[in-house]
């Protein structure tokens, strides 16, 4: 499973999902406990499922799942995992017994087992799911043909069929299907027979190899299939009939055949599943999931009306990678419990960031990782409420509470730095090793790190916890003195938090850098391991005295770098004069730091932006620097700013954007991303009125066509800020646009009219637990209810969703608290926002830890928007 997708959303914002260490959260009554998995695995092996499902189209399906397995004692009952369902029949070891079930858990008796081999069969029909887990159903709004698909991560499947739903209770699968005879059904194996009967068609599959249940899948529907056949695994693509010509098959099978011949090589071991499915579903609740063999991506985040950019090809390689990475690493070998999921998503992180830079086209994959997910997790490792990269897990409840920035970014970067620290052959030795050991088994930490350390010949144990079992980010700062034109004396200083006072071991690169007729010349570059408070580097004394050092450079290790006073000042006016485009991201960070810092005065960041972004030439820092920009026009959206200076400023940033609009003609990347620079920034008449210009066709942007997702764009914008015929253009979209991606269109921007009776609606909505809105559409409203722009009607039902948050969190399961607590919780930028949110921390009683872990994340947040706010140099109000 790829980075979640409010991530980037948080960033924008300057906020991040984070955790802490609190004590363990109450569990809920229909989730399954450590203890009790444990307990369950310590009686229970050599499970093997054989699966019946009966599929018609509608809201409702049949299924019989009978459990083979052998059971060390009969001392006491167990407990079979089926969620919601009626049960119609169940027999155990050939006997009918009367059902024991709470719609959670059947019980068998104790009486009715034996010591040994026993079968279980349960016939049961179930409601499809609508939240985007179990087996979800989607209607397809254009045709109206209905598509189905599996999603089990963490447990949900038994939300689809009765099983032992945990990660350690390893099974083989073997599935029949009837449904409608112009269906696809897709799974682990490819189907060995398909048998008419009337209208409708039975497909059979054999028997999987050993799979952990969120591993296995099912999919079903009048799909549109692509194949090639061209490489060592066949591989086939899926997407629903009505938006086929949105996809970019061979895209999608170069990327893939590229990343199982690099797996293939890397991990020494070939790819395991026979064939390699991927199908693009609705409503998903990720960005992709790698069930075995079949995987599957939220198709919104792949499908374009028009030709992809660079970074849509990228983003795409870098998804289709990662879950790719899973088949080896969480597929093959899997996890014991959920406190390793970490492990999956990091490594998969890693893993895909490395096999797009060394496998396809995009060379530039760290700087974007660098970009994007690390600054993610540094952000969140920064606040008081982050937590350590391995943590306990109480129940499957809780096994996506810590499934955020540090899980993902800060894990791949930790691998990647301890890559570096053990050298890259000693590291791809010790996970080859891990992985011919543990193949179809489960694992733990200790086994891929004992792997690790067993091929580099020492102990990782200090390491491991130093980095693994301990939160925080440290900092690095050079301090050196020069001489005669020379350094005299050089050192690494590294700092941390007093709450947070682990120094770390690891490897760096240590760069010198000297400016030579304005421009910056490369002086001494020096590996250094450090650890502790200071590292002498007695390597760089006696060269250059530099203009600027950079302690990470390349990006080697998870530091947060201090610049010293002469390297800042460098960097603050000689911005330009850095060649590389790496190095230059990394200025423009220093600099953003200083801002959420509070150290550097926003106004200043945002004249540099004025001043060299329009000069950016590297496709991938231009869209870093915008994001910068547009997170600095949200703190000036937020932090109530002198409505003169706002105006101005924001006046500014548009000039600036549509300034590049103009300037990119011919280069449709660019053009993309200033286009959607000036969206982002588009608030004065003069901007909405040159965006319905655009909009009706009077404006042309060369290079880029008009297509239906750039004129949603612009319906969008409009609403956002308030412009009076924007409810006229939206009918207008929806009357062009039919597809279920225009429904949702249309709901943002509805949503998103600062208007307080539509808000006031669509609270109301969301809070309903009982809606029959399907979940996508409710998290549509969730995200775009308050944008920044509109914090004054965000204040008018503050009070009250901090009132019923208690209540909503209790009744509410964690899919949808995630979403909420990452979009509603009241924000306001002012000292009595923040005070506000501490009272809520200590007042607000019994709410789940991921509730409560935004909460607190939600209260840094608002604390270091007031840190900018003091750092402005215009008149406080």
């Amino acid at each position: 499973m790829p980075r979640l997708r409010a991530l980037g959303a948080l960033l924008l914002a300057g906020a991040a999902c984070t955790a802490s260490a609190a004590a363990p959260a109450p569990v809920r009554a229909d989730a399954l406990t450590q203890a009790e998995a444990a307990a369950r695995s310590k009686r229970i092996a050599n499970v093997a499922y054989i699966l019946d499902f009966t599929l018609n189209g509608t809201d409702t399906f049949s299924g019989t799942s009978t459990l083979q397995f052998d059971l060390a004692d009969t001392g006491l009952p167990i407990t079979v995992d089926l969620d919601k369902a009626t049960i119609t029949a169940l027999s155990v070891n050939g006997v009918a017994v009367a059902p024991q079930y709470n719609k959670a858990y059947i019980t068998i008796a104790a009486r009715h087992l034996k010591t040994g081999r026993n079968s279980v069969t349960v016939s049961y029909q179930r409601a499809h799911s609508t939240n985007g887990e179990g087996l979800h159903r989607m209607v397809d709004p254009v045709d109206g043909k209905v598509y189905t698909y599996s999603h089990f991560e963490p447990a949900a499947a038994h939300q689809m069929f009765a099983l032992f739903d945990q990660p350690d209770l390893k099974a083989t699968y073997q599935l029949s299907v009837t449904a409608p005879a112009n269906w696809q059904v897709v799974s682990t194996k490819r189907e060995s027979a398909i048998e008419e009967r009337g209208a409708a068609r039975r497909w059979t599959f054999p028997a999987t190899k050993q799979l952990s249940a969120y591993n296995f899948s099912m999919h079903a529907g009048p799909y549109k299939v692509w194949e090639d056949n061209s490489g060592p695994y066949p591989m086939r693509l899926f997407a629903r009939q009505s938006v086929a010509a949105q996809v970019s098959p061979g895209d999608w099978f170069k990327y893939t055949k590229q990343g199982l011949a690099y797996f293939d090589n890397y991990f020494g071991i070939p790819y395991q599943f026979e064939k390699y499915d991927q199908l693009m579903v609705p409503d998903f609740l990720y960005g992709a999931m790698e069930n075995a063999a079949a995987v599957t991506f939220a198709e919104d985040g792949f499908l374009y009306k028009a030709a992809m950019t660079d970074a849509q090809r990228e983003s795409l390689a870098e998804v289709i990678l990662h879950e790719m990475a899973h088949q080896w690493f969480g597929d093959l070998v899997t996890m014991k419990w959920w406190n390793g999921l970490w492990l999956n998503e990091s490594f998969a992180s890693f893993m895909a960031t490395m096999a797009t830079a060394e496998s396809t086209e995009f060379t530039g994959a760290w700087q974007t990782f660098y970009s994007e997910g690390k600054q993610e997790a540094y952000v969140q490792d920064q606040s008081p409420a982050t937590h350590p990269i391995e943590v306990p897990v109480a129940s499957t409840a809780n096994a996506f509470d810590n499934i955020d920035a540090i899980t993902y970014s800060k894990g791949a970067s930790t691998l990647k730095q301890l890559r570096h620290l053990l050298g890259e052959e000693v590291f791809r030795k010790g996970v080859h090793n891990y992985l011919v050991k543990y193949q179809y088994k489960n694992a733990q930490l200790d086994d891929f790190i004992g792997s690790l350390g067993d091929a580099a010949g020492r102990d990782l144990k200090p390491w491991t916890k130093q980095w693994l079992y301990k939160a925080g980010v440290n900092t690095l700062a050079a301090e050196y003195r020069c001489s005669a034109g020379k350094v005299a004396s050089f050192t690494l200083r590294q700092g941390a938090t007093p709450a947070l006072p682990t120094l770390r071991e690891q490897r760096v690169q240590v760069a010198t850098f000297v400016l030579v007729d304005g421009k910056l010349t490369g002086g001494t570059t020096v590996a250094v391991t450090y650890s502790g408070a200071t590292t002498a580097v007695p390597a760089l004394v006696g060269s250059a005295c530099p203009d600027l050092v950079y302690p990470n450079y390349q990006d080697w290790g998870y530091v947060k770098v201090k610049l010293d006073k002469r390297s800042f000042a460098t960097v603050s006016s000689h911005l330009g004069a850095i060649d590389e485009p790496l190095l230059r991201a990394m200025m423009w960070q220093s600099l953003w730091d200083g801002v959420r810092d509070g150290e550097l005065p926003l106004e200043s960041f945002i004249q540099t932006a004025l001043t060299y972004a329009p000069l950016e030439k590297n496709y991938n820092l231009l869209g870093d620097v915008l994001t910068k920009v547009a997170s600095a026009k949200y703190y000036i959206d937020v932090m109530h700013a002198p409505p003169r200076y706002a105006q101005k400023t924001i006046a500014a940033l548009e000039h600036m954007a549509w300034s590049g609009v103009l300037a990119s003609k011919g280069n449709a990347n660019f053009t993309h991303r200033w286009m959607d620079a000036y969206l982002n920034a588009a608030t004065t008449p003069q901007a909405q009125e040159r965006l319905v210009s655009v909009l009706n066709g009077a404006t042309v942007l060369d290079g880029v066509p008009l297509d239906q997702d750039l004129r949603w764009k612009i319906v969008e914008a409009l609403s956002r800020a308030g412009y009076a015929g924007s409810a006229a253009l939206s009918e207008a979209e929806q009357a062009r646009d039919k597809s279920d991606a225009g429904q949702t269109a249309a709901l943002r921007a509805a949503v998103i009219r600062p208007d307080p009776a539509v808000k006031q609606q669509w609270l109301a909505t969301i809070m309903d637990l009982k809606t029959t809105l399907p979940f996508s559409r409710v998290r549509t409203a969730m995200e775009n209810l308050y944008p920044p722009t509109q914090r004054a009607l965000s204040e008018m039902s503050a009070a009250q969703r901090l009132r019923q948050l208690p209540a909503l969190d209790k009744a509410a399961g964690p899919v949808y608290m995630r979403a909420w607590a990452a979009t509603l919780i009241p924000k306001d930028c002012t000292p009595a926002s923040v005070q506000r949110l501490a009272r809520a921390d200590k007042q607000l009683k019994g709410l789940s830890e991921g509730t409560m872990r935004a909460l607190r994340d939600q209260h840094e947040n608002e604390r270091r928007c007031l840190a900018v706010r003091k750092a402005m140099k215009f008149p406080q109000q």
